[in-house]
């Protein structure tokens, strides 16, 4: 934006030297005082109508000095074409002197050169140049954002994990996610409700972080109107902006994958950073449930890992020992299997008395 307004400088003062040199030699010719007022009201309108229309134009994020130099290319290849039009419309109808017509000239030229440079550097550079028998597609540079779909949003983790500077990318939330936040919050739906204020304050939460950088992006997703699922719209914005999804939704996950989009799923995250297990370790848990096969126990550890014991059924509210057998690992969720040896916990430990009753009998 900075960049954009920099343009805009430039254009301003462009402007106002050409204005000043044709006032300048348009009163060494003699113009009248109102003629002379005539073309300064007439370049000034033109001036502010050309930065109203780039001003209304729809925004699309894009900060690129080479984006701007090769806005300015085109912009003067479209100035010299448009050159003799202007010529043969001086003939035929204007019929300006020499002075009057290099004034409209420049000052077409910039305006042409204004208009393409601001277009380019507002357009995200995601066009693909065809040309027969051979495509170029654009290469990105640099960290590909994560954009977050709702659910992750809602979630709240993300925020926690990005405290932890774990995620270098900005992080990028969509227009139609944040209104779908903004109906979730006001649905008539209780729990609704709640989880969308609470999606509201965690992305009040991630933009007044200074850790990660979070950005709202206005860009419609391509070839999706107003009405197309949000899903859908997630994976082609993702797609088109060469970034990375970031969502707790399964489905959403495989639809992306086959779409050929990197998916950061949170619930894969969070599993991966739990205490891994392996078969023989002992562990303690406690029952809370019986499971469905005979003589299982159901307990969960502390980070709510389900933890299934064989032998265990009639150990429910009891705290035991068991011994790690295998475990699952899914997006869904992590499991521990193991097993409860009744024969182990019911053997009786030795305290060192038997031996001591054993040695005195020896010395009887």
């Amino acid at each position: 934006m900075l960049f954009l307004m920099f343009i805009r400088a430039i254009f301003v003062v462009v402007v106002i030297a050409l204005l000043l040199l044709s006032l300048k030699a348009s009163s060494e010719d003699g113009m009248s005082i109102g003629m002379l007022s005539w073309r300064v009201g007439y370049t000034l309108a033109v001036t502010f109508f050309v930065i109203a229309v780039e001003w209304l134009t729809p925004k699309k994020a894009l900060k690129s000095v080479a984006a701007a130099f090769f806005g300015l290319l085109i912009g003067v290849l479209i100035s010299w074409a448009m050159s003799p039009v202007l010529l043969m419309l001086n003939d035929l109808y204007f019929q300006m002197s020499e002075e009057p017509l290099k004034m409209s000239q420049w000052l077409m030229g910039a305006c042409i050169c204004y208009l393409s440079m601001s277009l380019v550097v507002r357009t995200k550079d995601d066009k693909r140049f065809i040309v027969p028998y051979v495509e170029f597609s654009r290469q990105t540079k640099g960290l590909r954002p994560l954009v977050l779909d709702t659910s992750v949003i809602i979630d709240g983790r993300i925020a926690d994990i990005s405290e932890t500077k774990l995620f270098d990318a900005p992080l990028i939330v969509p227009r139609f996610v944040l209104n779908e936040l903004q109906l979730i919050a006001d649905s008539g739906d209780k729990m609704k409700r709640t989880r969308g204020r609470r999606g509201l304050d965690m992305l009040n939460k991630l933009q007044s972080s200074t850790i990660v950088e979070v950005d709202i992006d206005d860009t419609p997703p391509p070839g999706m109107d107003i009405n197309s699922p949000v899903d859908q719209k997630l994976v082609a914005f993702t797609k088109n902006c060469d970034g990375r999804l970031v969502t707790n939704d399964f489905n959403l996950n495989k639809v992306a994958q086959l779409r050929g989009v990197d998916v950061i799923n949170i619930n894969d995250l969070a599993n991966a950073m739990k205490t891994v297990t392996l078969p023989g370790e002992m562990m303690t848990v406690k029952i809370i449930k019986p499971g469905d096969s005979p003589q299982q126990g159901v307990g969960y550890l502390d980070d709510g890992t389900m933890v299934v014991v064989e032998n265990a059924r009639d150990k429910i509210n009891q705290t035991i020992e068991i011994s790690v057998t295998s475990s699952l690992q899914t997006s869904a969720g992590r499991m521990i299997f193991g097993k409860f040896e009744k024969m182990a916990a019911n053997k009786p430990r030795s305290n060192g008395r038997p031996e001591k009753k054993k040695y005195d009998q020896k010395q009887n």
